[in-house]
């Protein structure tokens, strides 16, 4: 209302004058008032109230998400590597770091500075410099935790399409060369071991040959024994070029799964009348354990016996203690076939089960090289299973035996 009485305010104003007049001119008073409020009332009802514009609301502008300083596709593009990949400012804060970043290292908060994630002293000087020179670097890097990697780590400025904000940009890239690593240190260890096994019974037959050929020449007795000596050598000799040419051609086929149906009853009751003779020269009994019927895995026959006439020797020369050996066979239906070697030996510490797969792993040397053993069945054993898709797994309790059970 007081709007309408501000907005009509000249028309009242003139309504007023007019009643004024009125009067002087000696009009009754009660028809000048009844006029005047008639006039009134017509004024205000034809007023409508003035809409004022509002005033303008300032424009607020929301600074963008730091991942957001890339072009969608961009981002896009970056997450679907599977090298962890992150993109820095020009004073090393996160802009932008991919999934496999984040698997590798962790969520760094959008905007934080680089070191509040890595904090390497040599990547972080990589990119200061890299930022600085605008000039590519690398170095290698370590991780420890929460398992150890090795890193081949790149900063290089980028020119990635923005959002126009004209900022410099760098790119740290990580390449895993964790098991370029390992390779390379298990390629080390197998020449280095495989030479020093080869060295020993050469050194020896070198120089029972030299006694043969000087102080024993004429000596019959002497030269009986050094032969018995240099022929359990090269017999030794023999059966670790064997073990080789056995783990290269494993090696050459590991990516074939064997697909021919063999029945393991008949097989490990085959394995078993093979080594009677071994076990009756220890002092052991094996005895099987097997369930009515077949059971049936694909697989190959002669590699197959290689893994259990391994597993079955260990056990009757490193758990002779015990004087029994029993191997299971489980075929429930629905569930895996499984093949179970079970001694009662002296058993194995804890720390040398998960490296008894490791090519010439001796939990004792002595003992292994005086049971002839090579340092490499329980690596072929692997080799084999991991071409038949099954898994080997080791339990062993100090003093009460150990156990290997094959499963398909």
């Amino acid at each position: 209302m007081i709007v309408r009485i501000r907005d009509a305010r000249l028309s009242l104003l003139v309504a007023l004058f007019i009643a004024l007049l009125a009067l002087a001119a000696d009009v009754n008073q009660w028809a000048v008032l009844g006029l005047l409020a008639a006039m009134v009332v017509a004024i205000l009802a034809s007023m409508r109230p003035s809409v004022r514009p509002s005033p303008p609301v300032p424009e607020v502008i929301f600074e963008e998400p730091a991942e957001r300083s890339l072009l969608p596709e961009v981002s896009a593009t970056l997450s679907a590597l599977d090298i962890p990949v992150m993109v820095l400012s020009g004073d090393a804060s996160v802009l932008f770091q991919n999934p496999a970043a984040e698997k590798a290292f962790g969520e760094v908060a959008r905007g934080a500075h680089l070191s509040s994630r890595l904090r390497s002293p040599g990547i972080l000087d990589m990119v200061g410099e890299t930022i600085a020179t605008n000039a590519p670097n690398q170095i290698e890097h370590s991780e420890r935790l929460p398992s150890e990697r090795v890193y081949i780590v790149r900063s290089s400025p980028v020119k990635l399409p923005t959002n126009g904000n004209g900022e410099r940009l760098f790119m740290l890239a990580f390449r895993d060369i964790s098991e370029v690593r390992r390779i390379d240190r298990m390629r080390s260890d197998f020449v280095a071991n495989a030479s020093h096994e080869l060295r020993t019974p050469l050194a020896s037959l070198r120089g029972f040959i030299e006694t043969i050929q000087g102080p024993a020449k004429n000596d019959l007795k002497a030269q009986e024994r050094f032969l018995g000596i240099m022929f359990d050598q090269t017999t030794r000799m023999s059966r670790l070029v064997d073990d080789l040419l056995s783990l290269s051609r494993l090696e050459l086929k590991s990516h074939i799964a064997p697909d021919q149906k063999v029945d393991l009853v008949p097989l490990l009751g085959h394995v078993r009348d093979s080594l009677l003779p071994l076990a009756k020269d220890v002092g052991v009994e094996i005895a099987l354990h097997l369930p009515e019927g077949k059971a049936e895995v694909l697989g190959d026959r002669d590699e197959l016996v290689q893994v259990f006439e391994n597993l079955m020797e260990n056990a009757c020369k490193y758990g002779q203690e015990g004087k029994s050996v029993d191997v299971f066979l489980k075929n429930g239906p629905g569930e895996p076939v499984e093949v179970s070697v079970v001694d009662k030996g002296p058993g194995i510490p804890a720390e040398h089960v998960p490296r008894l797969t490791e090519r010439f792993y001796r939990v004792s040397i002595e003992d292994s090289r005086s049971k002839k053993g090579t340092g490499l069945g329980l690596a072929i054993v692997k080799h084999i299973l991991t071409r038949h898709r099954a898994r080997l797994i080791v339990k062993s309790e100090v003093g009460k035996g150990t156990s290997f059970t094959v499963r398909f």
